[in-house]
């Protein structure tokens, strides 16, 4: 089931989390959306982990550790 999220545009946040530019904000946007229809349901460590992924912050396997511990809850 979809749940709405806030996202603003104009603060560049998701969730009061916050981004540096409009671009990374829409890709994790988009990240988040694709996995909602998978069950996913989104908290704000959630979205700091995908954003951090997506700017580079952390690896792909630093990823998948933290998914696996469940650090988004």
């Amino acid at each position: 089931m979809y749940h709405k999220i806030n996202i603003d545009r104009e603060k560049l946040t998701i969730m009061g989390v916050e981004f540096s530019d409009l671009k990374t904000l829409e890709s994790t946007a988009n990240a988040i959306g694709s996995n909602m229809f998978e069950g996913f349901k989104p908290t704000p460590n959630g979205i700091a982990l995908i954003r951090d992924y997506i700017i580079g912050k952390i690896s792909f396997k630093e990823f998948i550790k933290f998914a696996k511990a469940k650090a988004y809850v």
